[in-house]
């Protein structure tokens, strides 16, 4: 399991600067003239000196011995920067009122709307006008105007006033002020802010690259990007700024053809061009997929040879990173990635991602164990890549250890632990995500609550699953997929296309995936003609062209109910070359339907495009020995031997104590075997008086009929719900998964075992969900 590396140590040693600037502070105490009345400005400048040096402590020493106003700015500046508005506020305070200039109430109004906080800074600006010698100049109207941006339901009147406020005062033309302004009206969301802001910026004899700037951002922020295009193409002057804040906005805005085209005015009108240009450039072209354009930005770079400082070249090279990683090139990324001089976390966590989405587990647990920092997103990262790996126990362990390193997780992060729950089948564990995510306010999520109509739907919970559905306060498209892929997998496919019908009469627009679930559900249901009423559905109304997993379902749906004849004029109208899935449901519906040829060509395609699938292997060989012909199914098996493809053994599982207990076929290592066994036994004499005779025709091998029998009473499907009987209370549903299709005879055995102990037990096969109740199955006998 993963352990956590050792923190790296800093390096208490000062800087140089700081060395020399306490020697000379040591020989000017020792010269006497530091805190004499006639020798103030040495004391100044050691004060200045040391926060610039970021030694705080030591500046306010110096300035405790003598508080005067042009000290208590340089620590009231410094102290806000460093984030500590407190200890800032109290230099200001320290000074006496009628020391304090107007320069000293500038720096605190400052600090305070660096802090966001209008209300403080507002009482100070009051202050400085109560005062009766000092009076407000152009900083003080500007950093007034910043703080009033973050008041509480700003207003179209806030912004008036606080102008009238500066045309009294004759600040109205300084560039700086107007500025301010133009920035207040357009972070007022106010009907009517943006005309005025307009109006000012018409009204101003001067603007510079800040005034377009703002005016663009503010636009970009509101979603009017045509408006925000209009101001920029009144822009006099190459400002690279006001470039980079439009190609932000168009990548924002999804709009990456129009962020390129930009771009490349930008390198023709030779705008010059810096690391936030080349950032959202790379950024759209990896998000939107355009690897190439990517590829052509990345060799501008190369050819311009940008002199970036390692800040500036950081986040550009973590750009490149995401880039090549999304374009499949994780290589090339990760060259990049270890050349780069400086890391951050963002660097770490896009290659971390790089490397998961690139289905390379192994290399992104090298990388998660190597980096010298981990924030919330590492840990949601790797969490995610152990359930999309298929390793779910291992999600959970981590995210175990993750809440043992007091790292808080979120939302995301519960939703990649729920979602291994439901892949394991841990419906104890998975309430227990549920509670918590309830107790830390997480029931709002969709993230989460998609995740757990998921988990509560493997795990058997119908009536979770609806639940779920039914409090989330936002549904999105992902949560009505999995509403009606749950209903179907339980075999409930008529609600499921009512739900279907419903999604899209509430005005939500389906898309590919809505319509895999349908005709999925579909499938489990036997609906023939209405799988292709939505599949015709799907292109003719919403312009969804269908993909491979359509068709596939189409096929499986149509063989499943012995039209595999259709099923081969299907494929002759697929506008591409078929694919792997799309034979293998053509193969699985000659096993059912017996057709011989078309299945061994179906096979032979499957031997070419996947020879290592024992799944082809496996279904030919059942062909044939359901048809009798024992040398054909040999041979199949003998070709799966000498290429070395291994079948993948069977197993079922279930939990019982919060302990997940996992069953073989003809399992005898289980502690508590022999007792199933007896069982089994006992349950058996009784569903033979109730009709049950094993069905030895699904045994595809040539033996005695006893023999067959034996192995049949021994599959792990059968031997999991024995134990689950055996050791859950009376009364309690029996959840049973396995890992591969449930046999016919395990299905027929489990429907009488359901009546002959009166219980309800549910079956998850890799398929679909079988509930058993009273003899019966959800699926009725069609799966």
């Amino acid at each position: 399991m993963l352990r956590p590396p050792a923190a790296p140590r800093r390096s208490l040693a000062p800087s140089s600067f700081l060395r020399a600037l306490r020697c000379l502070h040591a020989r000017l105490l020792a010269s006497g003239l530091l805190h004499a009345p006639s020798h103030l400005h040495p004391t100044l400048r050691l004060i200045h000196l040391y926060t610039l040096a970021h030694d705080l402590p030591a500046a306010a020493l110096l300035f405790h011995s003598n508080p005067c106003p042009v000290a208590a700015t340089s620590l009231v500046a410094a102290h806000a920067a460093a984030g500590r508005l407190p200890a800032a506020v109290s230099f200001f305070d320290a000074v006496p009122p009628a020391r304090r200039d107007t320069v000293l109430h500038n720096a605190v109004i400052s600090a305070y709307a660096r802090a966001s906080r209008a209300a403080p800074a507002v009482a100070v600006f009051r202050s400085l006008l109560a005062s009766g010698f000092l009076r407000p100049d152009d900083y003080s109207f500007t950093a007034l105007l910043s703080a009033a941006a973050h008041l509480p339901n700003l207003s179209v009147r806030h912004c008036a006033q606080l102008r009238c406020s500066v045309l009294k005062s004759g600040a109205g033309s300084a560039l700086s002020v107007c500025n301010a302004l133009i920035a207040l009206y357009m972070k007022c969301d106010a009907p009517g802010a943006t005309r005025d802001a307009r109006k000012l910026l018409d009204e101003m004899p001067a603007k510079d690259e800040l005034t377009w700037t703002t005016m663009v951002v503010g636009y970009v922020r509101r979603g009017d990007i045509c408006a925000a295009r209009s101001i920029f193409e009144e822009v006099d002057g190459k400002f690279d700024v006001v470039w980079n804040a439009m190609i932000s906005g168009y990548v924002q805005s999804g709009l990456v053809e129009e962020a390129f085209e930009l771009f490349r005015r930008m390198v023709l009108g030779r705008v010059p061009l810096d690391e936030f240009t080349f950032t959202s450039v790379l950024s759209a072209c990896a998000n939107a997929g355009f690897f190439v354009l990517g590829k052509s930005v990345h060799g501008l770079i190369i050819r311009l040879q940008p002199d970036f400082v390692p800040e500036a070249a950081l986040p550009v090279n973590n750009a490149l990173v995401t880039l090549y990683s999304k374009g499949g090139k994780i290589a090339v990324a990760k060259r990049i990635f270890d050349s780069m001089k400086s890391k951050d976390v963002v660097s770490w966590n896009t290659i971390l991602s790089g490397y998961v989405e690139s289905n390379c587990l192994d290399k992104a647990v090298e990388v998660f164990k190597e980096m010298p920092y981990k924030n919330e997103l590492s840990w949601m990262v790797m969490v995610s890549g152990y359930v999309h790996g298929g390793h779910a126990e291992d999600a959970l362990k981590l995210f175990n250890w993750m809440r043992a390193e007091d790292v808080k997780p979120c939302d995301y992060t519960y939703a990649g632990a729920i979602a291994a729950c439901g892949e394991l089948g841990a419906l104890k564990h998975g309430k227990q995500l549920h509670g918590h995510l309830v107790q830390l306010g997480f029931e709002g999520s969709n993230s989460a609550g998609n995740a757990l109509i998921t988990m509560y739907a493997k795990c058997g919970a119908v009536k979770e699953v609806h639940l779920v559905f039914l409090v989330m306060p936002n549904v999105d498209s992902v949560s009505w997929n999995a509403m009606i892929s749950a209903l179907g997998q339980h075999g409930h496919g008529r609600e499921a296309l009512d739900l279907f019908d419903q999604m899209v009469a509430e005005g939500m627009y389906p898309d590919r995936i809505s319509y895999l679930t349908v005709l999925t559900a579909c499938n489990h249901a036997g609906l023939v003609d209405e799988g292709f009423h939505y599949f015709e559905f799907m292109k003719r109304e919403f312009g969804i062209i269908p993909g491979e997993d359509h068709y596939a379902r189409l096929i499986d749906l149509l063989g499943r109910a012995g039209r595999i004849g259709e099923a081969r004029d299907l494929i002759k109208t697929i506008p591409f070359e078929p694919t792997p899935s799309i034979w293998e449901a053509i193969l699985s519906g000659c096993r059912t339907n017996g057709d011989m040829e078309l299945g061994a060509y179906a096979a032979d395609q499957l031997f070419k495009m996947t020879p290592q699938h024992d799944g082809t292997y496996i279904l030919l060989s059942n062909t044939y020995s359901a048809a009798g012909r024992w040398v054909d199914a040999a041979r199949v098996r003998k070709l799966m031997r000498d290429r070395g493809v291994k079948k993948e053994p069977g197993c079922s599982w279930i939990e019982v104590g919060n302990k997940v207990h996992v069953f073989l076929v003809g399992d005898t290592k289980h502690p508590e075997a022999h007792e199933v066994y007896h069982f089994l036994e006992m349950v058996g004499a009784k569903m033979r008086k109730l009709g049950y005779l094993p069905d030895t025709k699904v045994v595809l091998h040539d033996m005695e009929p006893h023999q067959k029998e034996h192995i049949l009473f021994a599959h792990s499907e059968r031997l999991a719900v024995g134990f689950g009987l055996i050791k859950l209370p009376p009364g309690a549903t029996v959840t049973v998964l396995k890992n591969l299709k449930i046999c016919a005879d395990c299905h027929a055995a489990i429907m009488f075992m359901s009546k002959a102990v009166g219980r309800e037990i549910v079956v998850r096969d890799v398929r679909r969900f079988h509930h058993f109740k009273d003899g019966e199955c959800s699926c009725g006998n069609y799966w």
